[in-house]
């Protein structure tokens, strides 16, 4: 186990080891500061008594007075510090930890990523972040006080006079005992508030992405229902969690505090002072004192319950960070050749029983076209995936070149393999800088060549206020579904990687961006080896080989017309596809007089 792994599994403290010098520090000067700000209440006793007496010293007087504006100003510029250090450690924890996390998530199999969601990582990388920051600025310092103060003004209390020391505690029995009430379920009822609070994070992020389709078909009433039902759950979960904790809370907070203490202590104390077992500058000191002692435990419940929330915020990203990455060989293997094979592959997803491909075999020769057909859920998508290495298989081996994937780098196989999304993502970036993502050195020259292949350029230039300098604006809202097919198709063009995989990138185009489309294609995948997962079975039937894929199994393999002929799962599939081709809007004959009931004059 390496030393990082091991600082990942100690929990929060492990998490924010990084910047554990500046919380040691802020936390030591927090501590002192409460020293100092006690040393000066408890200079109340001999300047009292200085004063009371027969002669007061004024001298003395002074040095007291000196004493005690020292040990306050102490306490202040201490205080002042300790926060300035807590904060800017925090910051500092704020940038390392978002750092390894998206650093760690690019070196996770993508497949993790995909199936996680973005809600639950979104949480993690910005909420948790956030939990940690505030605890680590606000809390390390609270951390100090709200323990230093206490025990110290405690063992004080008990020196001057343990008599009013143990009336300065008499709520505390009945005190704690609500505490306990008030806090039990704690843990319990924080999973289940975090679990509540993700669902709306990803009902949000749902909502906000599919703003478009829910303007279109829905006056917000059906599709804002998932975001309201996580809204009502996660407030059902913290009406509950208060109805369990409320009362003992509430009884807790009303015991401790300074008001409850002072009724005790002020009466008792100035009966005492008259009886003369007690003299007035105590009295005073107990007056100040004895409410920071009374204090504590509420400060103390509310710190322990942001250590929780603080420690569930740290577990996730402690899982995220432990999530194993994608082993990399210790010396990479360079392919042969551009030829794909399947050695007898089974696949599982995690978290799910069945298996999405059963002992696959399969060979993709190099400069071929492959297309990958079946029913829906057969498993098409997956051996797609399985290629550039999205997951790792869990028995047999996905071959590149003759070489096992395993054996490869991920820069080195992501070199071999350009895989083209069927819904196409642009970063919000400029067209140039989107181009250049997969070979970021490429010139502007080579970014217009593969825009010129991709049939991209003409638009880029003619179209787009800035031309190549033109944002996609989020996710490519600036372009329409061909044109940001197109922008994708001239940055695999650039990449000019010797295997393409693609999902197939006209399934949803209109006829004038798909014959733009294939035109690309066609340049894109020019000499390389194509595998295609298809959608429209009209598009592949030039196809050196068809693979027909049934519950994750190779049913058939074999050209259209061999396919066709044998009469089996493709046969089925093409009958179907034809069908729907001679599918049309069509309009109807007028109405007759017999149809309308009315009778012509």
């Amino acid at each position: 186990m390496t030393k990082e792994t091991e600082q990942k599994e100690l929990g929060l403290w492990g998490i924010i080891a990084p910047v554990k010098w500046q919380i040691y520090g802020a936390m030591a000067m927090a501590a002192i500061g409460s020293i100092a700000w006690i040393a000066s209440l408890v200079l109340i006793l001999p300047i009292g008594r200085e004063i009371l007496g027969v002669s007061p010293d004024m001298g003395r007087l002074w040095q007291l007075w000196g004493l005690m504006l020292v040990a306050v100003v102490v306490a202040l510029v201490l205080r002042t510090l300790s926060f300035r250090t807590a904060h800017l450690g925090a910051f500092r924890l704020e940038q390392i930890l978002r750092t390894q996390l998206t650093t760690h998530l690019a070196k996770v199999p993508l497949g993790y990523v995909i199936t996680t969601g973005s809600g639950a990582l979104k949480k993690v990388l910005m909420d948790d972040v956030l939990s940690l920051h505030t605890f680590v600025a606000d809390s390390t310092p609270f951390i100090a006080r709200a323990y230093t103060t206490p025990l110290v003004a405690l063992v004080l209390m008990f020196i001057v006079d343990w008599r009013m020391a143990l009336l300065s505690l008499a709520v505390f029995p009945v005190g704690m005992v609500a505490m306990y009430y008030g806090t039990k379920d704690f843990a319990t009822e924080r999973v289940a508030y975090d679990a509540a609070s993700e669902q709306i994070n990803r009902t949000i992020i749902e909502y906000v992405q599919g703003m478009q389709v829910v303007r279109t078909f829905d006056d917000g009433t059906v599709s804002f229902q998932r975001y309201h039902d996580a809204l009502t759950n996660a407030t059902e979960t913290m009406r509950n969690w208060a109805g369990k904790s409320q009362t003992g809370a509430y009884i807790a907070r009303t015991l401790f505090a300074a008001l409850p203490t002072l009724a005790v202590v002020t009466p008792i104390g100035i009966w005492w002072v008259y009886q003369g077992w007690l003299d007035i500058p105590t009295l005073i000191f107990f007056v100040f004192l004895a409410p920071t002692v009374a204090e504590s435990p509420v400060n103390i419940m509310w710190l322990n319950q942001l250590l929780n929330q603080s420690s569930a915020g740290a577990k996730r990203i402690g899982v995220l960070l432990n999530e194993p990455i994608l082993p990399q060989p210790v010396n990479s293997n360079a392919p042969r050749n551009a030829g794909v094979t399947f050695r007898d592959v089974s696949f599982t997803y995690a978290g799910r029983e069945d298996a999405a491909l059963q002992h696959v075999n399969l060979r993709m020769e190099p400069g071929t076209v492959t297309a990958l057909v079946g029913p829906s859920g057969a498993g098409k998508s997956t051996v797609a995936q399985l290629i550039p290495r999205f997951w790792d298989v869990n028995e047999g081996a996905v071959l590149v070149g003759d070489v096992d994937v395993r054996e490869m780098s991920s820069d080195d196989l992501m070199k071999q393999v350009s895989f083209v999304f069927q819904n196409p993502y642009l970063l919000h970036d400029t067209l140039r800088e989107n181009i250049r993502l997969g070979k970021p050195d490429a010139s502007d020259a080579e970014v217009q060549a593969a825009a010129e292949a991709a049939q991209a350029h003409e638009f880029i230039i003619n179209e787009l206020p800035d031309g190549y300098d033109t944002l996609a604006g989020d996710r490519g809202t600036q372009l329409s579904g061909g044109q940001r097919q197109r922008v994708t198709m001239a940055r695999a063009i650039l990449q000019d990687c010797p295997i393409v995989v693609l999902d197939e990138a006209t399934a949803f185009a209109d006829p004038e961006n798909e014959a733009k489309i294939h035109a690309a294609i066609a340049n894109l995948t020019a000499g390389k080896t194509l595998i295609v997962v298809a959608h429209r079975l009209s598009t592949i039937q030039d196809a050196h080989q068809i693979v027909v894929l049934d519950k994750g199994r190779v049913a058939e393999i074999g050209d259209h017309d061999t396919l066709v002929a044998a009469g089996g799962v493709y046969a089925g599939l093409w009958s179907k596809f034809s069908e729907a081709q001679d599918w049309g809007l069509r309009r109807n004959s007028p109405p007759t007089a017999n149809q309308t009931g009315e009778v012509a004059s």
